[in-house]
């Protein structure tokens, strides 16, 4: 973008009419990234977005930018396509937690692995929305839901974990209830050249509501979340009474007072793989507080998916000239119909 093009967020607001349920979490979220797309420094055709199936995924409709809402589950690997094929705009998947991590999981395990430069927002809400309330990958073991009446008995997946797994270079977490620190993670995700993960908890306030009052809500949040910054020590509570140590190679909560001050608290380095890990694993234990900002940061750029292909191709060009597309399609083993 030049310094002339100055965007608000009606310039990414689009002519559709939004529809969600009332009260849903996705209208705090949209607004929020429509505000941050105003902060990317891009032009509005530079930004695509591009979703699957479910909630989340009518999202393209509301951007006024350029983007595909595609199939189920498939919404990483178009965008990876894309992202190769264009690799200078700024790309952003927006899916959801059946959409990503059920029929979509081995696509965005693999746009991760790649580490394709992209953005992925994943919106959490531990249930499946558009088709009316059935358990999904996220739910907790015992949810009762239309599909499961007696109680889930599935291990819920760890959306955070899942991408540390699959290698992804950025991992972040926010949440719908504070759209400022939605654009700041986003803003940070984008300067990033690599695969960004972003989970969104978001409410549905119609099939699974409250399911992250404890982390989001004003009056909860400050004794049950940390907000992680880099080089800040990972404390919390509304007058700083707990933090985290490790001791024994393991994440430990402590009240800061007689045994424990505030500066035996582990200080943030999102560069830290073995701190990232023990901060994304501490979501499976309880009485755990809720991680959100950047987690995991891999700082080696230069391995992003789509730049390592365009190099690949230009390297090829250098060696063998332009291709013929004409006399490639004619080459090697052909047939004839009569």
């Amino acid at each position: 973008m030049t310094e002339t093009v100055k965007y608000t967020k009606k310039d990414f607001t689009s002519d559709q009419e939004v529809r969600w349920c009332p009260g849903c979490g996705d209208y705090s979220i949209l607004a929020g990234v429509q505000l941050a797309c105003t902060k990317l420094g891009r032009k509005k055709e530079d930004v695509v977005f591009v979703s699957g199936i479910g909630c989340s995924s009518r999202f393209p409709y509301y951007m006024n930018t350029y983007g595909y809402h595609t199939i189920h589950g498939r919404a990483c690997a178009v965008a990876s396509g894309l992202k190769s094929a264009m690799p200078h705009v700024s790309m952003w998947v927006i899916t959801g937690d059946g959409d990503g991590l059920s029929i979509g999981g081995n696509h965005t395990i693999h746009a991760l692995r790649r580490n394709v430069d992209m953005n992925i927002i994943l919106f959490n809400n531990q249930i499946y929305g558009l088709t009316k309330g059935q358990y999904s990958p996220t739910s907790e073991v015992g949810k009762v839901t239309k599909s499961t009446p007696y109680g889930s008995l599935d291990r819920a997946f760890n959306p955070g974990m899942v991408a540390f797994g699959a290698g992804s270079t950025h991992i972040a977490r926010t949440h719908d209830k504070d759209p400022k620190h939605l654009q700041e993670t986003m803003l940070e995700a984008e300067t990033h050249r690599g695969a960004s993960f972003i989970e969104a908890l978001q409410n549905c306030n119609i099939f699974n509501d409250h399911a992250h009052d404890l982390f989001t809500e004003r009056k909860t949040r400050e004794d049950n979340a940390i907000y992680a910054k880099a080089g800040e020590p990972l404390v919390y509570g509304k007058e700083i009474r707990k933090g985290l140590v490790v001791e024994d190679m393991q994440l430990k909560v402590v009240e800061i007072g007689d045994k424990y001050k505030e500066e035996d608290c582990v200080v943030h380095d999102p560069t830290n793989r073995n701190l990232a890990y023990l901060l994304l694993d501490s979501d499976r234990r309880d009485g755990f507080p809720k991680i959100f900002g950047t987690i995991w940061i891999d700082k080696n750029e230069s391995h992003a998916y789509d730049k390592q292909i365009n190099d690949q191709l230009e390297d090829v060009k250098k060696k063998k000239g332009e291709g013929d597309f004409t006399k490639l399609l004619h080459s090697g083993d052909t047939w004839e119909i009569d």
